[in-house]
């Protein structure tokens, strides 16, 4: 729930980034929790929005997901108010819309409403001038609860993985892109692709490297995440990599990426 110190600002209106990928398995969820805590940590009062029904960003930030009694599907289905709903985290300043396994049944339910692919996005209007960025971890597929975050996001960044198969899905998402901004949202932007996973003793990882650089050019960030054994273990600890290890290589490249994003929006 939105504490009293969140108090809005006529100044302030969130940037909101969809993170996507329908390739599962890219780290995206861990792109999520660690981008937004690296962003809180300089300075940005930041929002994280599960709307994947597997729900690892929530349990990411260690929260019991069978203890939740209000999750983002109250937002979407029953109309709650989405500053109900908010939960805090370990980290000051960055705070997230927690979800279930109870999501799964939205897609169904969200069939027959009216409106169904604007629900989040005019859920999170209402609360734009409380926060700096919005980051929302979208489902890997392209059902309803994926539109719902490509409708409320000003931009898209797309995490991938330096792994064999790496672009596998990037070119069918890009078109899907493409369709919801022709249909639902013309302001949508491809923000950036980030490079996950990275592995510098293998020739592979390298050449995946290469491959997105050359195919997506500056789009791609310079900042390349590691894969690393802290990184993996943060999760099962409930906590961002900045607060798990905040010296581990995990964490010095994701507060490198928030940098970069920060730049990249003219706010370092």
């Amino acid at each position: 729930m939105l504490t009293a110190a969140m108090t809005p600002s006529p100044e302030r209106r969130a940037t909101i980034v969809a993170l996507a990928n329908q390739k599962g398995g890219v780290g995206k969820s861990t792109t999520t929790i660690n981008l937004g805590a690296g962003l809180a940590i300089q300075g940005e009062r930041v929002l994280l929005v599960d709307i994947d029904p597997q729900a690892n960003t929530t349990s990411g930030l260690g929260i019991d997901r069978s203890r939740l009694t209000m999750t983002i599907y109250n937002v979407l289905v029953d109309n709650a108010p989405v500053e109900d709903v908010i939960e805090p985290t370990t980290i000051r300043d960055l705070f997230v819309v927690p979800a279930n396994i109870e999501l799964a049944g939205a897609e169904i339910e969200l069939v027959s409403m009216l409106a169904r692919e604007n629900r989040l996005r005019n859920a999170l209007d209402k609360i734009r001038s409380e926060f700096d960025i919005m980051l929302i971890d979208c489902p890997p597929s392209l059902g309803l609860l994926s539109i719902n975050g490509l409708t409320a996001a000003d931009e898209v960044l797309i995490p991938i993985q330096c792994e064999y198969y790496a672009l596998e899905g990037v070119s069918l998402l890009m078109r899907n892109i493409g369709l919801v901004r022709q249909q639902l949202n013309p302001q949508l932007d491809v923000e950036g692709m980030v490079l996950t996973m990275f592995d510098g003793r293998t020739t592979l990882s390298a050449d995946v490297v290469r491959q997105v650089r050359e195919h997506f050019g500056d789009t791609t960030y310079r900042t390349v995440v590691p894969r690393t054994v802290r990184l993996s273990e943060a999760p099962s600890y409930g906590e961002p990599i900045e607060a798990f290890d905040p010296m581990s290589r995990g964490a010095i490249a994701y507060r490198e990426l928030a940098r970069e994003f920060r730049r990249r929006h003219d706010r370092a």
